[in-house]
Order: structure tokens, then sequence, then C-alpha cells
């Protein structure tokens, strides 16, 4: 039935094909007519413009469309997102310090810290934070505090040491509900810990939500500025304004003799700045401080906030805020 059904469809296509273009000896006869020539032209030309103008208007209509409309999340003043090309540059050991030193700054203003590092979660462990968030009467998560920060983490929901294996609607799922259900209460600056590279979560949180502006990480090293800069490019693409670029593992101070090396190199994110035309928020030591108290709990801004260290970051956090204000 079905063999006899298409026979009739192809034996009417030909059919119709037929009587609309004639046939002679195999081939397409042309009009011999100058005025069929010139009807022809005309005809083909038409259908050549309505197609056209089909194409334009169809893409104006998928224009219009446009990009998700950007909610806010509710009681947030100001969004930063802290981002890195790649992964291993002390990208969420800076969004910690970088969260402490705004609330340091100013005991006024209110701080929240969002890990959206959904594969690596790092701000349990450095925040020194574990347990299930609680559930407010309207059915949203409550954050954990500690140090004075509101923070949220899918590290929360799990067991530290369990993998999360999400592919990337599962991901994309997880991030709305970071974004959107949790009671964040009334906050000045919601710092959130992006993952690395210039994948889904970016492009969503970007999209998504309106974000005053963001802070990229990298080391001096070549390797590290390059796909520091595929993280500017992404952000200006989307319409994101970069705040500058921090400098992070900047120089190594022997404990000994105090010399001074620079094991990643030199001076590579502040020139990167100035290349591609961003600020330059400044430099962040490769220090043991740091590496010890972020693993202990006790990140380097509230357990040593006199060391040179606390104030570097103490001083991007200054950076950061005047460019938001």
């Amino acid at each position: 039935m079905a063999a006899r059904h298409l026979s009739q469809f192809l034996q009417i296509g030909l059919a119709h094909f037929q009587t609309h273009i004639p046939f002679s000896r195999g081939l397409l006869s042309f009009p011999k007519c100058a005025l069929q020539t010139q009807t022809l032209r005309q005809c083909r030309l038409k259908s050549s413009g309505s197609a056209a103008t089909a194409v334009k208007d169809r893409q104006a209509q998928m224009m219009a469309r446009g990009l998700p409309r950007q909610k806010p999340i509710t009681g947030v003043s100001h969004v930063v997102l802290v981002a890195s090309g790649k992964g291993g540059v002390g990208k969420s050991t800076t969004a910690v310090n970088l969260a402490l030193g705004i609330a340091a700054n100013d005991s006024t203003k209110a701080v929240g810290l969002l890990d959206a590092d959904v594969f690596g979660p790092s701000i349990p462990r450095m925040m020194n934070l574990s347990g299930n968030p609680e559930l407010s009467e309207k059915n949203l998560m409550r954050p954990l505090v500690n140090y004075g920060i509101a923070c949220m983490s899918i590290g929360f929901l799990v067991e530290e040491t369990a993998p999360i294996v999400w592919r990337g609607l599962m991901v994309m799922s997880a991030m709305e509900k970071l974004l959107r259900q949790v009671e964040w209460g009334e906050l000045d600056y919601l710092v959130i810990d992006m993952p690395p590279g210039t994948g889904d979560v970016q492009l969503s949180v970007s999209q998504n939500i309106p974000v005053s502006g963001a802070v990229i990480v990298s080391t001096p090293q070549d390797v590290a500025l390059i796909d520091a800069r595929r993280g500017v490019e992404m952000f200006h693409k989307v319409n994101v304004p970069v705040l500058g670029l921090v400098q992070n593992m900047s120089v190594f101070q022997c404990p000994n003799c105090n010399h001074e090396t620079h094991i990643f190199g030199a001076g590579g994110a502040e020139k990167l700045a100035q290349t591609i035309g961003v600020d330059f928020l400044g430099d962040i030591p490769l220090h043991l401080s740091i590496r010890e108290t972020s693993d202990q709990g006790r990140p380097v801004v509230v357990s040593q906030p006199d060391s040179n260290e606390a104030k570097a970051y103490l001083k991007i956090a200054a950076e950061v805020v005047r460019r938001l204000s």
C-alpha cells in the first residue's frame, strides 16, 4: 500500500513537472520567442526575490526572539562573576577571598558566595561549611553562613568525595536551582565562582541574570594567558562588563632568604590587560599561607588579615567595588 501511494505521488509530480516544463528529445526545450524568454526571466527573478524576502522575514522573526530574558535574583543588587579560561589558576581561592575582602572593607555590606563550579565545588571546604541547606516556608534553600558570608554550593547537596557525572541538561537544571531556588535575602554583592572555560554554565549565567561585571583570574604563564583572553572575549560577546584581570601566583618569596622568584613568569596578566584594553586589578603572590588557610577552611583574609597576602585581596576587593559604584 505504501509503495503504491509513493508511486502515485511520483507520477503526479512527474506529470506536473512535464506540464510546466516541456521535453523535446529527452532534453529540456527552451522557448524560442524572446517574449517567452523575458517572461521566464521575470518569473525567475520574482521567485528569487520572494524567496530572499521570505528568508529575511524568517531571520527577523528569529532575531526578534532574542536571548532569554534576564531576570534578576531576588534581593541581590550586584552579581560579580569570578572566572578563568582554564583550571588550576586559583580562581576559587580568589573568589572566596574576594567575597570576604568586600565584606571586610565595608562591614555594612551584605555579601553572598555562589559556587557555580558544579563538577568541582571547592567553596564548602574553603569556607569550612558542610551539611544540607534547610528549606524555607517558600520551599527555597537557605544558604549556609560562615565568616558573615552566605554560601550556596552543589557540594552541600552531595558527599564530598562523590563524583558528579551529569550531562549538560542536568547541569543546566542544577544551575537554575542554585540561581532561582535559594533564599539569599538582601545582598549588596553576590560573588559567583564560575567553572573554568567558556561553556554552558558561563553562557547560561550570563544570559539569564543581570551581571554587574566579571573578574578574570590568570597566572602570568603564557598558556594561562591565552585562555584568559578567550574568557575576556566570551564576556564581551555576551555583553558582560569585564571589571579587570587579577594576576594570581605572581611571585614566590622564599621564607628563608626572602628572595623573590617569578615561577610562572613576570607581569604577563598586566601586559595582557594593556593589550586588550581592560583594567588590571592587582597581583596575588604565590604564598604557602594562602594554600594552607584555604585547605583548612580559614581563608587568609579572615585568618591573617594583617598579612601582605590578605592586603593584596583587600586591595582587589576595593578595586572591584569602586568599579561597580
